[in-house]
């Protein structure tokens, strides 16, 4: 389905740069069109101002297609042109013949520069088009995460606004799959359950355009009543991912419906206990190993006096399985590194704690960075870089490493030396325990000559100790490989998290877009910060940036600074307002944008401008 805006040209295909424009000249002849429309769109003011001032050409009239000049310069961020008009009498109200003004068309690129400027010049934030939609709706339906996040905390802009179809912004927002803006509208307590008209939720949405990271994101702030809801035909989210083709995304819906129906109440009895994971069964391993140790290889009687040197080292083995088991403990009932509010912020007040986390997080440096992904809808934080959110815990951990099931809690920030050392403990332990045991049994003297009689033997007088060989290889097979495993992510000053999203986590890719840790500050320093303070600091280490285009931005890249994001005229090559009104048509509709079983007809006169974004007419044919 297109949803962005759509730039073409008098034939009706999309228009490339240097082809030629409406008017028989190149794209690039526009700017010397001698009107308030084009002077506007290129951000000229020196042509506004003979245009206004000198030939006395208004500010308030339309173009051919019903469009203002101020509308063009909210669409291109060009604050110095808006400014200009709003001084000369420019209506920051007036609406074209879809009820939108100026404001909806900063929303489309986010024009967070311009927008400001137009809410200070007292335009309404609240204004609806003819279809309902509001800034906050647009801006939901491009995605501009930025722009949305300012109109509400520093406007106040309505986070939940229904359109006309009973959609809010996160209903949109989901069906686009902008996981961002996603996550930045449950932070700001948008309602997850909500239905439109076609009793379809946000999550329904997410589900018929398949878009796991969307889903995702809405089933850890939902609850199970978000994945059992109906729309008015009776399915489910996952009934309609599958339906729509999109297995991956039916498949974990009906898996978290399976986790949220087998989870146990935390306050009862049976939840307490099912908190405690698999952590008993590992100390009772770790245990009935070391008596076993102890019983059928240190003080066995059908085994030789034990020697002064085979003792020794049994009774290393058994301080390190202590030890190991006292570190095991304190892993399990350690605080991993829980986040209640952001480092060097003093704690709010439990009485104005969200208010207080709003008005914070407007400065906070990795919104500047743009890593929305750091919201926590859930904990109502904005999280540190490496941390995240844990759906077990359901807590978001600082230096989030893994949930470990055997330790029955995460492993982050201020647990991970005691795991790496209880790990290192335990497997020296049972190596050493190895050796010992096979000492022990090589020198029993009724033992016969031959591999396979001296098996038989074993498992007939020995019976103990082998059982023992055989659980304490099984154990060090798997907590060596996760030894040096970890060993390896402390060198390098990554957790295993980032190793397992490193495509996804942008601050681990370099100027060039490969992968780079900015953590790494070299084997020996990270292993040195590592065993010392128990943690590595996150201190990114600088690179040099690799020079592109020889230096400069081309004109079309994204660029974003100060917060703002704008896109200039010349990233649209061919947009002039002579073919506004077959440049706007944002949505068509097709057999490929609802969720039917069969492609339907929909009205070919879509309405003209942003207000033609709407989602399929939700309306199943279950016939085949």
């Amino acid at each position: 389905m297109a949803s962005e805006i759509e730039i073409v040209g008098d034939g009706g295909t999309p228009r490339e740069a240097g082809e030629v424009s409406s008017s028989g000249g190149r794209a690039d002849d526009a700017h010397k069109r001698d009107d308030v429309y084009t002077a506007a769109a290129y951000g000229d003011v020196d042509k506004l101002r003979m245009l206004v001032e000198d030939r006395g050409c208004s500010v308030l009239e339309p173009d051919s297609g019903g469009y203002f000049a101020l509308q063009w310069c909210a669409l291109n961020n060009r604050t110095a042109a808006a400014q200009y008009l709003l001084e000369h009498g420019a209506d920051v109200n007036a609406t074209d013949f879809t009820g939108q003004t100026a404001l909806h068309w900063t929303a489309v690129r986010g024009s967070i520069q311009v927008a400001e400027l137009l809410l200070q010049s007292g335009a309404r934030i609240e204004c609806a088009d003819s279809h309902g939609y509001r800034t906050s709706h647009v801006a939901a339906q491009y995605g501009h995460t930025a722009l949305l996040y300012h109109i509400v905390t520093k406007w106040g802009a309505e986070v939940d606004p229904p359109d006309h179809d009973g959609r809010s912004p996160l209903h949109w927002a989901s069906y686009k799959g902008f996981a961002d803006s996603i996550r930045l509208l449950l932070f700001m307590d948008a309602c997850l359950d909500r239905p439109d008209k076609e009793g379809c939720t946000p999550l329904h949405w997410a589900a018929i355009r398949g878009n796991l990271e969307a889903c995702t994101v809405l089933v850890q702030a939902g609850t199970l009543d978000d994945l059992m809801a109906k729309e008015s035909t009776g399915c489910t989210p996952a009934t309609l991912a599958s339906d729509k083709g999109h297995r991956h995304v039916a498949l974990f819906l009906s898996n978290a419906r399976r986790i949220f129906t087998n989870r146990w109440d935390d306050k009862g009895r049976l939840g307490k206990f099912a908190k405690l994971g698999l952590a008993p069964v590992l100390w009772a391993i770790i245990i009935g190993l070391l008596l076993i140790f102890i019983n059928s290889v240190i003080t066995s009687r059908t085994l030789l006096t034990i020697t002064a040197g085979d003792g020794f080292w049994a009774c290393l083995v058994i301080l390190l399985a202590s030890g190991g088991l006292f570190l095991l403990y304190r892993c399990t009932s350690k605080d991993p590194g829980y986040i209640t509010h952001m480092r060097g912020q003093p704690v709010p007040r439990e009485t104005d704690q969200q208010e207080h986390l709003l008005k914070r997080d407007l400065s906070n440096p990795a919104l500047w960075a743009g890593y929305w992904a750091q919201l926590c809808p859930t904990c109502k934080i904005v999280r540190p870089l490496r941390s995240k959110h844990c759906s077990s815990c359901n807590r978001c951990v600082d230096q989030f490493d893994h949930h470990c099931p055997w330790v029955s809690n995460c492993v982050g920030k201020n647990n991970k030396w005691d795991f790496f050392i209880f790990l290192c403990m335990e497997c020296t332990a049972m190596i050493i325990a190895l050796a010992v045991t096979f000492h022990r049994l090589w020198l029993d003297p009724s033992a016969p000559s031959g591999f396979g009689n001296f098996l038989r033997h074993i498992a007939l007088y020995h019976s103990g100790a082998l059982v023992f060989l055989i659980g304490d290889v099984f154990l060090l097979f798997g907590a060596g490989t996760l030894t040096g495993m970890q060993a390896l992510q402390i060198a390098r000053n990554i957790t295993t998290n980032e190793m397992a999203n490193s495509l996804r986590y942008g601050y681990l890719k370099g100027a060039d877009g490969r992968f780079r840790n900015p953590y790494d500050s070299g084997c020996r320093k990270n292993c040195v910060d590592f065993l010392l303070n128990g943690y590595n600091e996150d201190i990114e280490v600088p690179w040099e940036p690799i020079q592109q285009h020889g230096g400069v931005i081309q004109m079309g890249e994204r660029s974003v600074a100060a917060g703002a994001v704008g896109a200039s005229l010349g990233g649209l090559p061919g947009q002039t307002p002579s073919n506004v009104p077959n440049g706007l048509r944002n949505h068509v509709h097709s057999s490929t944008c609802s969720h039917h079983h069969q492609g339907h007809s929909h009205s070919s006169s879509t309405p003209l401008g942003l207000g033609s974004l709407g989602l399929p007419n939700h309306d199943r044919d279950h016939t085949a």
